[in-house]
């Protein structure tokens, strides 16, 4: 990483000297006073419960998909329509984090958007029509959403010295909750009595565990990133960010089109893996586990790979290695899907770290808080936008070629823009050198 961030903050004054004001609204690196030793650790905490929340009202939903299809009566293309919702979600909403944060608050958002994450899966399974399951389901993917854009920010914002230790610690958190949603949401439905309803439910329960470290920042006021700070230092105000023209970056667009494409395989993969193998004679329970493999890849490489990105001039080697993972593992899937499952699930695990990989660059490819709040908006609700055509058009291929030999082509044929978009995301640059 740059060396032009703030040394790691430490405490002036004992906790006794700090008044109730203080400590109820914390001050900032670079903004007076630095934060409490007990306020980062809370952070952290908070950080990595976020993150395992970010992903189990979509793995959960594919672990038990083919049931949810036959108890709401859908057809290969509304499920198709289905795994689709999230990066819908995650391209709509997303746009709206930074503005948000810059009214209420990073943390109280990620507050609000824990809370919308309970909500969502405590309703939806019991609505009982297609429209109010989607409905419940954004809801849901709503808070999942404006948290996915504030994470990069939080990071930046509280640990700026350790951006790459930080990012691989809620990626890893991130991998961990969305492989045990794979995993578990299918024997924890048998062992409540098989109703897929309660498969889905129980995943609220982390939800609400969430919201708790969050409270402690709901009333916090200081400026969010990008904001210009009262006493200006290594980490305040960004110099010339007001006037950054994000959509005049090669590497911007080099990065969001590389978030985009990872998306659209990992959204592929968590939506209709299990339903591959389903249909290769694999059991649901194997099935569930096999996709809980493929997630739980992300939980070593996921804190492995942004330490290594992060001491990289150019990461675009890490983006080749990933994609040629990537496309060895969707020709087993095409040749031989059960025979080799073990196999190609972990070889799919490893292409998916593409993600953690494209948060890392969002860190790096830009100088100052105010650049990566532009960059990871940019990035990641352009990127979902990218990825929504494409577990749509793997449901619609399915039902109508009647097998997997097309879809898992196409998920083959999307490695390679991806390298690309990736060599060109890796440069050692930053979007205010282009802007």
């Amino acid at each position: 990483m740059p060396d032009d961030e703030t040394q790691t903050p430490t405490l002036k004054s004992g906790p006794a000297t700090r008044t109730a004001h203080e400590l109820r609204t914390p001050q900032l690196p670079g903004e007076g006073e630095p934060p409490a030793p007990w306020l980062l650790r809370l952070i952290a905490v908070g950080l990595v419960l976020a993150a395992l929340n970010l992903r189990p009202a979509i793995t959960s939903l594919g672990a038990l998909l083919e049931e949810v299809r036959e108890g709401l009566h859908m057809s290969g293309s509304v499920a198709g329509v289905l795994t689709s919702v999230p990066p819908l979600c995650f391209a709509v909403f997303g746009i709206m984090a930074p503005r948000l944060a810059r009214r209420f608050g990073a943390g109280a958002v990620v507050c609000a958007g824990m809370a919308a994450i309970a909500a969502g899966l405590l309703i939806r399974p019991y609505i009982g029509s297609t429209a109010g399951f989607l409905a419940a389901s954004a809801l849901a993917l709503m808070g999942i959403a404006v948290s996915n854009i504030l994470m990069p920010v939080i990071v930046k914002r509280w640990f700026p010295d350790r951006v790459g230790t930080m990012t691989g610690l809620y990626s890893m958190a991130l991998a961990l909750g969305t492989a045990l949603a794979a995993a578990v949401t299918v024997p924890v439905t048998g062992a409540l009595g098989g109703d897929w309803r309660t498969g889905l439910v129980v995943w609220a329960v982390l939800a609400v565990v969430a919201v708790l470290p969050w409270i402690v920042l709901v009333r916090d006021r200081t400026p969010a990133p990008g904001q210009p700070a009262p006493a200006p230092g290594p980490a305040a105000a960004p110099t010339g960010a007001p006037g950054l023209r994000i959509t005049r970056s090669r590497t911007a667009w080099g990065l969001a089109c590389f978030f985009g494409l990872q998306a659209t395989a990992a959204y592929i993969t968590m939506g209709w893996m299990p339903q591959i193998f389903r249909d290769a004679g694999v059991s649901a329970g194997t099935a569930g586990l096999l996709l809980a493999v493929t997630m739980a890849m992300g939980v070593p490489l996921a804190f492995v790979i942004p330490r290594v990105a992060s001491r990289l001039k150019q990461q675009g080697p890490i983006v080749v290695v990933l994609g040629l993972c990537g496309l060895i593992g969707y020709g087993g899937l095409y040749l031989a899907p059960a025979a080799g499952a073990w196999a190609w699930a972990l070889l799919l695990g490893v292409a998916n770290c593409a993600f953690p990989l494209a948060l890392t660059m969002i860190g790096m490819r830009a100088r100052s808080g105010a650049g990566v709040v532009r960059l990871s908006a940019f990035a990641q609700s352009t990127g979902y936008l990218i990825s929504i055509p494409g577990p749509l058009l793997v449901g619609v291929l399915y039902q109508h070629s009647g097998g997997w030999g097309l879809p898992i082509a196409l998920m083959a044929g999307l490695m390679v823009p991806q390298m690309v978009a990736g060599i060109l995301a890796g440069r050692d640059r930053t979007i205010e050198d282009e802007c």
